[in-house]
């Protein structure tokens, strides 16, 4: 979405007040430098009293005020919250939790995907609100539903899964060999026999606390099916919109690093991405910069729009304190630092009653202006106004991040090695080296191109799917640097184990082979060795060898069972050109003291490495510097203190270099 101004304003809810507050609502929102307004969010009771009845007359009102003072709308469907009258009369729009209670009417997140009722009444509002509004010149996009999320384990999502089963699959032959149903007797013979893996059937808590399940191949697909079914509700609202305004872009706002929904998958139904940030008191700063690069990442590296924060606190989370002088700025501009061209808030003003009546808003219960929030919110308006220069600027990083929500998914539905294994945060690690170090980095999805990088990072890549391995080996030996983890290369797209040895089809690019994992405790740590300084080593150390180990276990074998069709498999060959790892790093501690943890391989004209434990922030600012200053990548600047992040965009009218200090929630922004 191309604006030549920074877009600045968020959720106002004007149907909650009378209609004597909106004018005074209009002429402070100015006074606040506020240009956009999002409307509609969570109308669709007021809009719709009946199956067959709507009533659009207040949202004229409120329309035809908005534009009459200027403001520039972000339309919504106003789908996020079902009418009461929808579940009475239609049951088949609750929700069925995972340990099979049925959900009575009430909430936010309260509509299954797979409702009939929802698919039918959804789009049809969407589509109606497009053919009312679209004469309406200062709606800049549309907003399709809000924080899609929720899992359902409804008689309709079952239904609807198997006809993703069978349209995935083909034939149950097929669906049985990707689930190795032979195990524990679960093999199928008819597709009214698949239920959804629930608490009520493959699902547990572990003794830990953890969610586990016991067909993991079930458990993806239903993932993966959900977060289709989900995307197809969306969609039959974003297309109903797209038939009548086929000019007006199309968003929704995503969320924190948010697990349910494959946000690589449903960004591709987008015209530009949205999402909604609101850091714990005791976020990590590195986090909340990756948590916008990851959204950037999923829109393919194209700005996107802040769509949702608080202007002060919250109110839902676990202690939610009032945000300091500056730091409300601070965040919006470290939003604009990694790629926003647009800075929102909820809410305008705070509701009188309800969930979000303690949540901030630029209006206070007050309804006055003069607060000190306003006067930062009016402050940060004057200050965007005189930056559009930044509009549609990039991030020139020459690194990158592999960042898959399969992947993520694969980790948290294995039993074992460790239940405190944690794929976003392994992520986190890497990422905070080059935040550390002031060096620009994308976090992109496995099938982006990685030729334009001198750098990627997969960590706990667990899952390889079909053609990954050999993009990453053109990507060597093309001159790239390559470097993944521990738990990467064990399981296909249907998780069933490589056969051959970890890691998998990437163990001749990396030039080792994975023979066991040992799981530490939370409490326990093993040590490594590497450059003459020693690292702490966490979680999981893989006990690594050698790939003419590998090789030459594979010739012994052979001579045991006989050259046999066994050994035909692609899994059981290793090229003659594929040779060992260099070793850089060895485990100082327990029965494997001795053996390689860190190791480099050199492939054509680029490098592989290959880390196989969790280590402490030292290490890996050390392994980025190291990799960095290898491959000729530099920090953005030269003269940022310990401490400071540092975000740098680029268009053509400039390079910006931001300088965020968290500490003093200072923002200085230069031209470099």
């Amino acid at each position: 979405m191309k604006t030549n101004h920074f877009l600045y304003g968020g959720d106002y809810n004007p149907e909650q007040w009378l209609e004597e507050v909106w004018e005074a609502d209009m002429k402070l929102l100015l006074e606040a430098h506020i240009n956009e307004l999002t409307l509609n969010v969570f109308s669709w009771a007021a809009l719709q009293p009946s199956e067959d009845e709507y009533d659009f007359s207040k949202l004229d009102r409120i329309m035809d005020l908005v534009r009459e003072n200027g403001f520039s709308v972000m339309l919504a469907t106003s789908t996020a919250a079902t009418p009461p009258w929808m579940a009475r009369r239609h049951p088949d729009i609750l929700r069925v939790d995972p340990d099979g209670k049925k959900r009575k009417y009430g909430a936010r997140h309260n509509f299954c995907p797979s409702s009939p009722t929802m698919r039918k009444y959804a789009p049809l509002l969407a589509r109606k609100l497009a053919e009312r509004y679209k004469d309406y010149d200062n709606i800049i996009a549309w907003h399709i539903g809000n924080e899609y999320g929720g899992v359902c384990c409804c008689d309709n999502c079952q239904r609807n899964f198997r006809e993703w089963l069978k349209d995935k699959y083909g034939t149950l032959g097929n669906l049985n060999r990707a689930w190795n149903t032979s195990f524990w007797s679960h093999t199928y013979y008819d597709w009214d026999e698949i239920v959804i893996p629930d608490e009520r059937s493959e699902n547990f808590i572990s003794e830990g606390g953890s969610p586990i399940t016991q067909v993991q191949g079930a458990y993806l697909d239903y993932r993966r099916f959900h977060s289709d079914i989900m995307l197809e509700e969306y969609r039959l609202e974003r297309d109903a919109v797209k038939a009548v305004t086929p000019d007006i872009p199309v968003t929704t706002n995503f969320m924190w690093f948010f697990e349910d929904l494959d946000y690589n998958k449903w960004a591709r139904y987008m015209d530009f991405v949205s999402w909604d940030c609101y850091p714990h008191y005791d976020t990590e700063p590195a986090e909340l910069a990756m948590a916008h690069d990851l959204i950037r990442g999923v829109g393919g590296q194209k700005p996107f729009i802040l769509m949702e924060q608080s202007p002060s606190v919250t109110n839902w989370q676990h202690i939610n304190p009032a945000k300091r002088p500056g730091e409300m700025t601070m965040y919006s501009l470290e939003a604009v630092a990694h790629g926003a061209d647009g800075v929102q808030f909820f809410q305008m003003r705070r509701a009188r009653g309800s969930a979000e009546s303690m949540h901030g808003a630029v209006i206070e219960h007050s309804g006055l202006g003069g607060t000190r929030v306003f006067n930062e919110v009016k402050a940060l308006g004057e200050r965007l106004e005189g930056m559009s220069d930044i509009l549609g600027a990039t991030v020139p990083a020459e690194c990158a991040i592999v960042f898959d929500w399969e992947s993520w998914w694969a980790v948290d539905a294995s039993q074992g090695p460790t239940e405190i294994m944690d794929y976003k945060s392994e992520c986190i690690n890497y990422y905070r080296g080059f935040y550390d170090l002031h060096i620009p980095v994308d976090v992109i999805k496995p099938d982006d191109d990685l030729s334009r990088y001198k750098v990627v990072i997969a960590p706990m890549m667990f899952m390889v799917q079909d053609g990954f391995a050999e993009k990453a080996a053109a990507f060597v030996q093309n001159g790239g640097c390559f470097v993944t983890s521990y738990l990467s290369g064990l399981v296909d797209k249907d998780y069933l184990f490589y056969q051959g040895g970890y890691p998998g089809p990437l163990k001749e690019l990396l030039g080792v082979w994975v023979e066991e994992q040992d799981a530490l405790p939370a409490e326990k740590t093993n040590h490594f060795t590497w450059n003459g300084k020693e690292y702490e080593a966490h979680i999981i150390c893989d006990l690594i060898h050698p790939l003419s180990d590998l090789r030459a276990l594979i010739a012994e074998n052979k001579k045991v069972i006989g050259d046999i069709d066994y050994f035909r498999d692609k899994a059981y060959h290793i090229s003659d050109d594929a040779g060992d790892a260099e070793v850089l790093g060895t485990y100082t501690d327990d029965f494997y003291q001795g053996s390689p943890v860190l190791t480099e391989n050199a492939s054509g004209k680029g490098h592989s490495w290959y880390v196989g434990t969790s280590s402490t922030p030292e290490f890996y600012r050390d392994l980025i510097s190291t990799v960095a200053a290898e491959n000729g990548v530099k920090p953005a600047v030269d003269d940022a203190p310990d401490g400071v992040e540092v975000a740098v965009r680029k268009n053509d009218k400039g390079t910006f270099a931001f300088y965020i200090d968290h500490r003093n929630y200072s923002v200085d922004i230069r031209r470099i």
